[in-house]
């Protein structure tokens, strides 16, 4: 059987170099057909894998929490000063962190995020930054390995002591050839000493913009108990507030778990904007499995605003759904581009049926010769059928080649990630292959039909 393959493979190799320019433009069709799915897969897994990067980044298991600067309603008299009608709320503070867990369940870990910005000084060179209390749970939420050092430990957070983890540019652009474990570094006006560094997370410019993420690298993340009472504690009330406040003209003011406000006027700034009277800037919680994020989302709802009377000045973000439903939209899309793509494979499908039954009328006579010897109607349907794969198979394996260098010229002109799988090589190829069966069949079975006679007469 092998033996006979290899004689109608040669029959085929020779029909094809007697018709070169024919043979080529057959498989341009299948080529084509190939290299374009091959990069639109490309595309697609490049977007499906750009989907799992942002998750990693957000957390699959994380619930995010984010306080919303409330807009307030109220009336105004004849004297035009308003006045405000919504409830007090305490915001989002560190006790809404201890209840979440103590009483929400399948919560693996917690912390609190908040961030100022500040300046960074350092041997007389100085850089603008961000400044993050956590506390030590927070680089296990976030999938952050601390490559020098050590976390915060639990003395540091009960202490309050003023120490950091820095980002990997920070330690470049201030500890550059140095260990800066046990060293400091001002933040603001406080000197932090460095007991860990963060190791490099590549953050592109794209999932800073989508996700509305940092980049990692360039915080100072320093103990949340740290950065309330050494920096700023928004849930405090200072001898400052109170000047400020009575400045602003406010008739009345009524504090409560460490919050001020008016309800004689608004306690917006002298600029319009609304006080920020929230101790935390976002609230993660992770936790046992992706299973329990809607469920959890909704306790949390309901938790919080019974905690901040009714108020809901907060804002609950379930990353996986997000994503997930981005790579939906993803996959349907790929879906779409790939169907499309696959239509130049069966119109070289059909390019290759057509040639294949101008060369069975061509080559009667050969039909004939052949089946006047002794040839079987199976030998004539395999001689043409293994010259229909052979010109897919080639076509199949230049389409290859070519869709290849589309996916990298995709890549490097468009700055779209693009990334091939073996899996999309293997069904763009076998396609091309069951392309070359389907439709190469019918010729090799129509020439199979001939009488010997008559085509043996055939001029």
């Amino acid at each position: 059987m092998l033996q006979k393959i290899l004689y109608n493979f040669d029959i085929a190799l020779e029909a094809i170099q007697r018709n070169k320019l024919r043979a080529f433009l057959t498989s341009l069709g299948i080529i084509f057909g190939v290299s374009s799915v091959i990069a639109m897969l490309a595309i697609g897994t490049g977007a499906q894998q750009e989907v799992l990067t942002q998750m990693q980044l957000l957390g699959t298991n994380n619930v995010i929490v984010r306080p919303v600067i409330e807009q307030r309603e109220g009336t105004v008299d004849e004297e035009g000063n308003s006045r405000d009608s919504r409830k007090f709320s305490p915001g989002l503070t560190l006790e809404d962190l201890e209840s979440i867990k103590a009483i929400v369940p399948q919560v693996e870990r917690l912390s609190p995020e908040i961030i100022y910005e500040t300046n960074f000084i350092r041997n007389a060179r100085i850089r603008s930054g961000k400044l993050v209390g956590v506390n030590s749970d927070y680089f296990n939420i976030s999938n952050f390995d601390i490559v020098e050092g050590n976390n915060f430990s639990r003395i540091q957070m009960e202490n309050s002591e003023p120490v950091c983890v820095i980002g990997n540019d920070v330690k470049s652009k201030f500890f550059a050839g140095e260990s800066p474990i046990g060293k400091r570094i001002k933040v603001g006006h406080l000197w932090l000493t460095v007991i860990g560094v963060l190791e490099k997370k590549e953050v592109s410019t794209e999932n800073i913009e989508n996700l509305g993420i940092r980049n990692f690298n360039l915080d100072v993340y320093a103990p949340v108990t740290t950065v309330l009472l050494r920096f700023n504690n928004r849930a405090s009330v200072t001898a400052q507030d109170l000047q400020a406040n009575n400045e602003g003209g406010s008739s009345a003011a009524f504090f409560g778990g460490g919050i001020a406000f008016s309800t004689g006027s608004t306690s917006s700034g002298s600029d319009g904007s609304v006080d920020n009277y929230h101790q935390l800037d976002k609230l993660i919680v992770k936790v046992t499995d992706t299973k329990y994020s809607s469920t959890i989302a909704d306790v949390l709802s309901r938790m919080l605003q019974r905690r901040h009377n009714s108020v809901v000045d907060f804002e609950i973000i379930v990353p996986e759904q997000l994503l997930q439903q981005e790579q939906r939209t993803k996959r349907i899309f790929n879906i779409v581009l790939s169907s499309i793509a696959s239509i130049s494979l069966i119109v070289g499908g059909i390019g290759i049926m057509n040639i294949m039954l101008a060369s069975v009328v061509e080559r009667y006579r050969e039909i004939g010769v052949r089946m006047a010897v002794g040839a079987q109607k199976k030998d004539i349907e395999l001689q043409f059928l293994t010259e229909a794969l052979t010109i897919s198979v080639t076509g199949g394996l230049v389409g290859i080649i070519l869709g290849m260098a589309f996916s990298y010229a995709i890549e490097a002109t468009a700055d779209i990630a693009t990334v091939i799988s073996p899996f999309s090589v293997f069904i763009s190829f076998g396609v091309a292959l069951l392309i070359g069966v389907v439709f190469g069949f019918y010729p090799a079975k129509r020439a199979a039909q001939h009488d010997p006679v008559h085509a043996l007469r055939h001029e």
